[in-house]
């Protein structure tokens, strides 16, 4: 009897799998506000999140409660920013879709009003907003996809800070060890082929290959369900040059 394969001890979930979100810094968004116009606070400083590749911004609101963000470009310690329907229109303040004009950058967009935002989080990254109706107002996002959005949904207007960080190569195996550990993945990923019979389903044989078909039904059992899973088709498409 072999031993469990890596996608059967994934789904386990023991700790080697699990990523380490107890050094997370915590939830990242947009406050409630109830009947308050505007609302305004101070950054007090910029965090680094583990597993999270934009900074933090920590604010202090004149109602004494603290909440974290996320930075824009351009944000520092002591900058003011402003929450809801009457914030002006400067980077680092959050208000609905519906008051924010045309053309403007935009990030941390909620999917329906008041779940705190969930669409262009990730670093370096940012909306436009394209146009108005009274129904609905139509996003650019950065996947070059348009989508409407309720206008009362509500964004915080700039670009997401810490762009330009996958640009630099990890240069050595170091960095992509402690990216992987503090985001749970599994690495380094080893090839089937490479491994014994007994580890995967490609392993074994004098020569790194499966010995037969790799793509598998969608029903496979975790045991088998490797490689090409419910593949379409496999190899060089028909009447397509090389």
């Amino acid at each position: 009897m072999g031993k469990r394969i890596l996608v059967q001890r994934r789904g386990r979930g023991s700790p080697t799998f699990t990523a380490p979100t107890h050094r997370r810094r915590g939830v990242v968004k947009h406050r409630t506000l109830g009947d308050v116009t505007v609302l305004r606070g101070k950054v007090i400083t910029l965090l680094h999140d583990p597993g999270r590749g934009a900074p933090l911004a920590k604010v202090v609101f004149e109602d004494g409660i603290e909440q974290l963000m996320l930075a824009p470009e351009g944000v520092s310690v002591g900058q003011e920013v402003e929450y809801g329907p009457g914030a002006s229109l400067k980077i680092g303040n959050t208000l609905p879709l519906k008051n924010i004009p045309e053309g403007t950058p935009i990030f941390n967009i909620e999917s329906v009003p008041g779940d705190g935002g969930k669409f262009v989080r990730s670093s370096g990254a940012y909306a436009t907003i394209l146009s108005h109706t009274p129904e609905k107002t139509l996003v650019l996002l950065p996947s070059k996809k348009v989508r409407a959005f309720n206008p009362e949904c509500r964004a915080t207007i700039g670009v997401v800070a810490g762009g330009g960080r996958i640009d630099k190569p990890f240069v050595k195996a170091g960095n992509k060890y402690h990216l992987a550990k503090a985001k749970g993945w599994k690495w380094p990923k080893v090839r089937g082929v490479a491994m014994n019979p007994v580890s995967h389903p490609h392993g074994g044989g004098s020569h790194q290959h499966p010995g037969g078909p790799t793509a598998v039904s969608r029903n496979a059992p975790p045991g088998a369900k490797v490689g090409l899973i419910a593949a379409r088709s496999t190899g060089r498409k028909k009447g397509k040059k090389r």
